[in-house]
């Protein structure tokens, strides 16, 4: 490259660039400029700020440190941080924005990766396919193991969603061609834009009394932090599945354990206040007739991952290209944000 190409910094670590970036996304980067990678396996604060040294633009991920506040006054070059992953709130400061950095961020190819998880986990309990399995797979008799495990259309019941971000609508897109009957929570959905959604506005407690089916896709702010506690719990249905794959400070871990304990509600789990999740952790132990639980998996597929990792170069070359980014994060979304 001569002198004139901008620098590109990428500071991912070696596991997320393995994840982010194909031999076709690093050519089409490796096009745009001078691009510095890092030499080690891990990002540390010195590596940031030796790699951004001259740089108009940076790639990040999952295990980049947090910028400095201070950053643009020792890179006064760099213009846009892309992120490849979700949420910029705890690797971005505010102060960074108000300094004119740009930044923009994969959230919206992570969403259809949860969303689908999220509907299997419905169809799973809906029909019970992982007890048909256990009890067969254990002695159960034929017909007894048919009788044992109820049958239940997705379609036909009623849906709760928590939040109306990019994953809670692409929740929404898959669940309403099912015929469900969609209530959502959000106080920035209007009116309008639920109808247009195929869906309904709704009031937290409304939609918990209601619901048969409960997902939460809501950022953890103050405001919604331990949102769901015991009270909350005790609106669901008997019988009601609850799905959470944003994020555990949502909801009272130990009012959600005793509640699923009693039997009285079903439970789908991938976030936990504790991660990785302890051997001893009281959820292990959950019998499986009315609790899943997985590792923090939802928004991971090998497609979603080099989806962010391209979406993330292609806006790179719009900033380049004096082009209107794609996924940019506004100063206003960065308090709304996870």
């Amino acid at each position: 490259m001569n002198e004139e190409a901008p620098v590109i910094a990428v500071l991912l670590t070696e596991k997320t660039r393995r994840m982010m970036l194909d031999d076709a996304a690093i050519a089409r980067l490796n096009a745009l400029g001078e691009v510095r990678w890092p030499t080690g396996a891990t990002i540390e604060a010195t590596d940031v700020d030796h790699l951004l040294q001259g740089a108009t633009a940076c790639l990040t991920g999952w295990g980049t440190p947090p910028f400095d506040p201070a950053a643009r006054q020792r890179h006064p070059q760099l213009a846009l941080v892309a992120h490849s992953a979700g949420s910029v709130r705890t690797l971005v400061p505010a102060r960074l924005f108000d300094d004119g950095i740009r930044v923009t961020h994969a959230a919206s190819k992570i969403a259809a990766s949860v969303a689908e998880f999220v509907v299997a986990e419905a169809l799973l309990a809906m029909r019970g396919i992982h007890r048909l399995h256990h009890q067969l797979r254990n002695g159960g008799e034929w017909l007894d193991v048919r009788a044992a495990v109820p049958q239940r259309l997705l379609g036909a019941r009623t849906v709760g969603i928590v939040g109306a971000g990019y994953v809670g609508r692409a929740v929404m897109r898959l669940l309403v061609p099912f015929g469900c009957r969609v209530l959502v929570v959000d106080p920035f959905l209007h009116d309008s834009e639920a109808a247009a959604l195929g869906v309904f506005s709704a009031g937290l407690n409304d939609m918990l009394a209601q619901s048969d089916v409960i997902s939460l896709h809501a950022p953890v702010l103050p405001e919604t932090h331990r949102m769901i506690g015991a009270r909350e719990l005790a609106l669901l249905r008997p019988g009601a599945l609850f799905i959470n794959t944003a994020r555990s400070q949502l909801v009272d871990e130990a009012a959600l354990l005793a509640e699923i304990r009693s039997g009285r509600i079903e439970a789908a789990l991938d976030v936990f206040d504790d991660e990785p999740l302890p051997p001893d952790s009281p959820f292990r132990d959950l019998a499986l007739a009315n609790v899943t639980i997985s590792p923090h998996v939802a928004g991971h597929t090998e497609e979603a991952h080099l989806a962010q990792g391209q979406a993330m170069v292609d806006e790179i070359g719009r900033l380049l290209r004096r082009e209107p980014l794609h996924h940019e994060v506004s100063r206003a979304m960065l308090d709304r944000m996870a």
